[in-house]
């Protein structure tokens, strides 16, 4: 079969696709999201043709596109009020509505589904070759099932040339990924398809609406696809597509290990981060700028095989919100969900005095790990005008001096004086403590690196806990313990085990911990510390694993 180029310019191009239509061929059209390829929507035997010139499953649904909304009631069996106010709203435009069909639609259109999903194009030339074809035309996109969707018509010819009867070329389109799809078939009504009409948008015309699971995880197995572009895999050049979440200088950092590695790796980054990448790196838009990284996706993903003849590409992941669900939906998908999640873990640090937590601490520091010093903030705290106001209304005035200084040890005879006295320091101190190891886990989370750690004597008893991703308990035999406390801090073995008896037992640290660290000699101590930061570490792993 040869394909005809025609041009949307020319009237008589858009009057010779409108006849081929007729004639129940199959034309790729251009429409405001992505190129369409069209056939007579109710012709069964030109919708299958569409099917098999895609390599398309005849389990997934196609759109029906019209001219003029006195189209839409001839589709399906009524049009609620809801309908009629979204299209008041967003058409012509990007929005698809499913709804239960009419009995003209044939099977192969809904691939046997109750309902249709129809949309009407804000694309002049779109419009024109409906009018031009005399009937609804079903058009997914017109590229190979499973590949990057195409924006201008060479994407169509590099795909579809000798498959179809003619490409009308109208030039790059302007939305970039395929139209929002909203089915009002269910209550309350539920986004299937994120695009170029926002959630957002949705809801401020309806209220309440769902988001499909499907949007941002794999559809379930065995249950069909109520929409386009819910399978497990679209989108996808040949290269295995990651997706990294976090931030810019994360996800510098990762792509930048890959830099003389054997595995030619690309990546599909943000503007503002193409200058600092030392790989193949492809722009889709500013970070800030959604819909122009929407409007440049999917030629990316076709670069990344044509041009840049990667075997594998990282992708910067956008966020969820905005036209960025339709960003993010598209990605995850070209990427089969395979996606890093580049935000450090955060490791609490704790154990029974003695058991060596500080030597651990400091590898991990060498290692390249933030280390977040609880003991440092615990003195920050009492320097705090409202910790210690609670702690002289508690304890008594007398604990400050003259200049209105904490007189340590007399707060430490008295608080520690009982369990009791303790645990109303404890309610005063560990919040205060807790918030800031907050405020520094987020800021440390930012930076490209290995691990935060929280090292806190007393994590478990300030509830730390509840911060981490994990714990990790350094302890060892209880006379070892004895051992180092009395040559380190110059006490006796009476008063080491007294200092011993103020902390929560070593069973209970171990009962509380996810992992934990015997440190019998330095070289082993060292050797899980680096074992344990690997199997916490999103960096880790070699490039054959992470191009796979």
């Amino acid at each position: 079969m040869q394909t005809l180029l025609l041009h949307t310019e020319n009237p008589a191009d858009i009057e010779q696709a409108g006849a081929i239509l007729r004639g129940g061929g199959l034309v790729a059209i251009p429409t405001e999201t992505v190129y369409g390829l069209a056939a007579d929507a109710l012709n069964p035997e030109a919708a299958k043709a569409i099917f098999a010139a895609k390599g398309r499953p005849a389990d997934n649904p196609l759109i029906v596109h019209i001219c003029d909304l006195n189209q839409f009631p001839e589709l399906v069996r009524e049009i609620p009020e809801s309908a009629w106010r979204l299209a008041k709203a967003y058409w012509p435009g990007p929005l698809t509505i499913i709804l239960p069909r009419a009995d003209c639609i044939p099977d192969a259109v809904s691939a046997g589904l109750p309902t249709v999903a129809v949309r009407f194009p804000s694309h002049p030339a779109a419009q024109a070759v409906i009018r031009a074809s005399g009937c609804p035309l079903a058009a997914p996109s017109a590229n190979l099932s499973g590949k990057p969707s195409p924006t201008t018509a060479a994407h169509v010819m590099e795909d579809m040339d000798g498959r179809i009867d003619a490409v009308l070329d109208g030039g790059p389109c302007d939305v970039g990924v395929e139209s929002t799809v909203i089915t009002l078939a269910t209550q309350p009504p539920r986004l299937l398809r994120p695009g170029g009409i926002t959630l957002e948008q949705l809801q401020a015309v309806l209220g309440e609406v769902e988001v499909d699971p499907a949007v941002t995880h794999q559809l379930a197995a065995g249950v069909r696809a109520a929409s386009p572009g819910m399978k497990y895999k679209h989108y996808a050049p040949k290269a295995q597509v990651t997706m990294l979440s976090g931030t810019s200088e994360q996800f510098v950092s990762f792509v930048n290990q890959w830099a003389g590695r054997p595995v030619r790796a690309a990546a599909l980054c943000y503007e503002e981060e193409k200058d600092r990448i030392r790989i193949p790196a492809i722009s889709c838009g500013k970070s800030d700028d959604l819909a122009a990284q929407a409007q440049h996706l999917f030629d990316a993903l076709r670069r990344v095989d044509d041009d840049l003849h990667a075997s594998c590409a990282f992708a910067h992941c956008p966020p969820q919100e905005g036209v960025g669900l339709a960003v993010y939906n598209r990605l995850v998908r070209a990427a089969a969900f395979h996606q890093i999640d580049l935000t450090p873990r955060v490791i609490g640090l704790t154990g029974p005095t003695g058991g060596g937590k500080s030597v651990v601490s400091d590898h991990l520091r060498a290692l390249g790990c933030v280390i977040i010093d609880c003991d440092q903030i615990a003195r920050e705290a009492v320097r705090d005008a409202d910790v210690l106001k609670n702690l002289c209304a508690t304890f008594g005035a007398d604990i400050l001096d003259e200049d209105g200084a904490l007189i340590r040890r007399r707060l430490a005879e008295r608080a520690f004086a009982s369990q009791e006295t303790t645990q109303k320091l404890d309610d005063i101190t560990h919040p205060w403590i807790m918030a800031r190891v907050g405020e520094q886990i987020r800021a440390a989370q930012k930076l490209p690196v290995p691990a935060v750690v929280v090292d806190a004597p007393q994590l478990f008893e300030a509830h730390g806990e509840s911060l981490c991703d994990c714990v990790l308990v350094v302890t060892a035999p209880q006379e070892e313990r004895l051992r180092r406390i009395c040559a380190r801090d110059g006490l006796t073995r009476e008063e080491a085990l007294r200092r011993m008896s103020i902390q929560l037992s070593e069973e209970e640290f171990l009962r509380r911990a996810d992992c934990v660290i015997h440190n019998l000699n330095l070289q082993d101590t060292l050797a899980q510390a680096e074992a344990f930061l690997r199997s916490m570490n999103p960096y880790g792993g070699t490039a054959d694993e992470a191009s796979h």
